[in-house]
């Protein structure tokens, strides 16, 4: 007598909340499935072409759309496949690009080979040539800024970082000067104010840039800034010593710290991200990489 076969391992997963519907007739499947958390929707649209979606117990069209009340089945061979995968912890120095190549610059992924591989690594994996494979920056780090860069073949652990609805905090060290606007008191480390001074480009103050930066800036810094027209969102900003500010953002537009000094008369001369989520820097040098830790997330 033959055997039956055994069906495919599957894991089930909830039904999304009536309010994810984007149509009528359902959201596409690759959203419902990055919604859920499971994966990227570019990973979904892998999956899917594999044949380890199912939709009611059928497997999956590309393209297909699913109500909630769809029951939404993923094989486990996807899992076994986002487990194999890796995400990598780059302190990035200056000259090195995020993303692409650029204008003769470097990109940061340039930097993940073995003699950079940092040699007090906990996480006990060693590289392989395949840990580059797909290998993609989850957020950008400016050419002339450095720290924690998160570079990743995860597509879960991108949308966690940058994914339209992440409000991730990412913490910042900035060191600045400050260029004006309008009278401030100059004030020697350790010295009581003096009579206003005007400050002006040519004057800027780079010591002790807390004793006359107003406090009514920093709250601007906090919240009431804007970029390419539209309100940024609160930040945390304190001052880490008299040359330094700490930033903790949720959001992470282009050369967002910079442009927003800018608009309180501060100028950047240093910026360096020491935290993305609950994953620091650390002892990390500048220049190396470790492997993101099987127990550590962002």
């Amino acid at each position: 007598m033959q055997s039956k076969k055994p069906a495919p391992r599957t894991l089930q997963q909830p039904p999304v909340p009536s309010a994810a519907v984007s149509s009528a007739q359902g959201t596409r499947l690759n959203k419902r499935l990055a919604e859920l958390g499971l994966c990227s929707r570019r990973e979904a649209d892998d999956w899917i072409a594999r044949g380890w979606v199912h939709v009611n117990g059928q497997v999956a069209a590309m393209g297909v759309k699913v109500t909630p009340q769809d029951r939404v089945t993923v094989e486990r061979a996807a899992q076994r496949q986002q487990d194999s995968r890796v995400t990598i912890l780059l302190n990035k120095p200056i000259g090195y690009v995020s993303g692409q190549a650029e204008d003769g610059h470097e990109p940061a992924v340039a930097l993940i080979n073995p003699r950079t591989h940092w040699r007090d690594d906990p996480s006990g994996l060693r590289f392989t040539p395949p840990h580059l494979r797909g290998l993609a920056p989850a957020g950008r780090l400016d050419i002339d800024s450095v720290g924690l860069l998160v570079l990743t073949q995860d597509g879960r652990v991108a949308r966690q970082i940058i994914g339209e609805d992440s409000v991730m905090d990412k913490e910042y060290l900035v060191r600045v000067v400050y260029q004006g606007p309008g009278p401030v008191r100059a004030v020697a480390p350790g010295a009581r104010p003096e009579p206003l001074q005007e400050i002006s480009e040519h004057d800027p103050v780079s010591t002790n840039v807390q004793a006359v930066f107003p406090r009514e800036l920093l709250e601007r810094l906090r919240h009431g800034l804007s970029l390419d027209g539209q309100p940024l969102k609160p930040a945390k900003v304190e001052w880490q010593n008299p040359e330094q500010l700490r930033f903790v953002l949720t959001e992470g537009k282009k050369r967002q710290i910079r442009r927003m000094c800018e608009q309180v008369g501060l100028k950047v001369v240093g910026l360096k991200r020491i935290r993305i989520g609950r994953v620091t820097l650390g002892n990390l040098p500048v220049g190396q990489w470790r492997y993101l830790g099987a127990h550590e997330r962002f």
